[in-house]
């Protein structure tokens, strides 16, 4: 066989392979050739292959079944080249690099979760693990979780705050819930809950001591960027739960940042603010009041504010009207925009969450500002002040 002639044959034998399932990253990567010349040669391929069964139709009947079976093939390669073009450089990612991605594509439900696996060389039944242990926000296990935190806040507090893990426990199965005392405690220290019995009392009053409310429900002030305000609230849609932190300038009632996600975590806690920072660069003394969620108290959470020199005040537990504000505007998001939409997908929904926001910052007039817009209303306090003044 002279060289050209086995050249051809190589490639017809490695292009083969492609066509039967294989990954053409690893191929490539096995061979040493090209991603992009390996391509070229499967998409060459898959033409000769669509012209002989052209032919053959022409030339032939052809079972429907046996048609539709190649039809299904051709279909399912063109999607796992698809994803692989969408996912460059995966062949030599690690496992969890790899399992994000998948959970990325398989978001946007663009495609099975059987040909992503397939296409990344992935397991299935890895790739659900990842998904139903918690590792997305929007898993059954993260929404447990929150409804969990929020039965045990009210358990805790009708109690007169007496109530430690062990009798919350025992109310929870009463009441039909499986749960253990260990997973009532650690929710019960997320949120900042101790008994007020015998030694809980001084951990109670040291807790409380570390989460002062500066703000007292005085929430007027005379310039932007003094105090802002912030919370947590969710929205489900198709079966999942999407959380919206806002942040608020209570000088002028303008949302300064924003964040949609899957999870009521530090992350979108952090992400947040970091938006809201970037776009303001408030001066050094800017109080950041919240309510008191595990978000809002994790370490890492209180050092980025407390290294930008940021103070912290914390509404009490359980008394929503520390943050009255936060509590009105969410309520007028969902009665105006969110409980009215008819969304027909995730892009929509944040598309609306969107608009929103920017109806309410500038067009939207506010009782409070005297029926001026967030937006008029630093307008107006950038023309009057002094450069020492401005923010």
């Amino acid at each position: 066989m002279n060289q050209h002639n086995y050249e051809e044959r190589m490639r017809e034998v490695i292009t083969k392979r492609c066509l039967n399932g294989e990954s053409i990253p690893a191929v490539a990567a096995e061979m040493s050739i090209p991603r992009s010349t390996l391509y070229l040669w499967v998409k060459k391929a898959k033409a000769a292959v669509a012209e002989q069964e052209q032919k053959h139709l022409n030339n032939k009947a052809l079972d429907p079944r046996e048609y539709f079976k190649i039809k299904e093939r051709v279909v399912k390669l063109e999607g796992m080249l698809e994803v692989l073009k969408t996912a460059s450089g995966v062949i030599d990612m690690p496992l969890a690099d790899k399992l994000k991605i998948l959970d990325e594509l398989y978001q946007n439900e663009k495609y099975s979760v059987h040909l992503m696996c397939e296409a990344l060389d992935v397991p299935r039944g890895t790739f659900y693990n990842y998904i139903n242990r918690g590792k997305r926000g929007n898993t059954v296990a993260a929404r447990r979780r929150e409804e969990m935190r929020h039965k045990i806040m009210a358990i805790f507090y009708d109690s007169n705050q007496v109530f430690g893990a062990p009798k919350i426990t025992a109310i929870l199965k009463d009441q039909g819930e499986v749960v253990s005392r260990g997973f009532v405690s650690e929710l019960m220290k997320e949120m900042g809950l101790v008994s007020i019995r015998s030694g809980a009392k001084k951990q109670f009053e040291d807790e409380s001591r570390k989460c002062k409310n500066l703000v007292k429900r005085k929430f007027k002030t005379d310039r932007p960027n003094q105090i802002w305000v912030s919370d947590v609230t969710y929205y489900r849609f198709k079966e999942k739960q999407y959380f919206i932190c806002v942040i608020i300038d209570l000088y002028s009632r303008k949302v300064v940042g924003y964040k949609v996600g899957f999870s009521n975590n530090t992350h979108l806690t952090k992400e947040t603010f970091k938006m809201a920072y970037e776009s303001r660069r408030p001066n050094a003394g800017l109080v950041f009041h919240s309510d008191q969620g595990g978000n809002y108290r994790a370490r890492v959470f209180m050092n980025y504010l407390s290294a930008r020199n940021v103070t912290q005040s914390f509404s009490k537990p359980g008394v929503p009207y520390d943050n009255s504000v936060m509590e009105s505007f969410f309520s007028s998001m969902k009665r105006e925009e969110l409980y009215r939409g008819k969304y027909r997908s995730e892009r929509e929904l944040r598309a609306a969450i969107d608009k929103y926001i920017q109806f309410y910052n500038t067009e939207r007039p506010h009782e409070t500002l005297r029926y001026k817009t967030p937006q008029q209303k630093e307008d107006e306090f950038a023309r009057v002040a002094t450069p020492f003044e401005n923010p």
